[in-house]
């Protein structure tokens, strides 16, 4: 009789292991299966961002030529040379000013790139599944030998 519950426990010991094996090879797919979703979620707002950036520029240089370009008219309509002296200031002065707007921007868009990377820290559950797996095999293996 005691043979039979030797068995018992060999076989209930089994069923445990296959069953944390199972449940951890189970979380196993489903951490790398949320681990792609949120790879590919953020390569899209990455796009998104970078698209925003290329947008940002394209507006801003448009936007520093209409300004230069109605300073010059300006200054050339009062009569001066709209390249040189005061006018060549003044549109040195706005370039420079877009410039620097432009590196604010550009800070704040590598601040936002880097905003939702993820943690190389960050648990995938792979090796906590397998730890788990090998304490519930530890506690059986003493019950065993007691």
């Amino acid at each position: 009789m005691a043979a039979l519950a030797s068995i018992a426990t060999v076989v209930g010991a089994g069923a445990s292991v296959y069953g944390n094996v199972r449940r951890a090879q189970a979380a196993n797919e489903q951490n790398r299966a949320q681990v792609q979703i949120d790879r590919q979620q953020e390569v899209a707002r990455q796009q998104v961002l970078s698209a925003q950036q290329v947008q940002d520029r394209l507006a801003r240089a448009q936007a520093l030529g209409r300004t230069v370009a109605a300073a010059r008219a300006r200054l050339a309509a009062s009569g001066q040379s709209a390249d040189a002296g005061s006018a060549g200031a003044v549109a040195a002065g706005l370039k420079t000013d877009a410039a620097a707007l432009q590196g604010a921007e550009d800070s704040v868009y590598d601040a936002r790139m880097g905003q939702g990377r993820a943690s190389l820290l960050a648990p995938d559950g792979t090796l906590t599944a397998l730890l788990r797996s090998g304490r519930a095999l530890g506690g059986i293996t003493r019950s065993l030998l007691d």
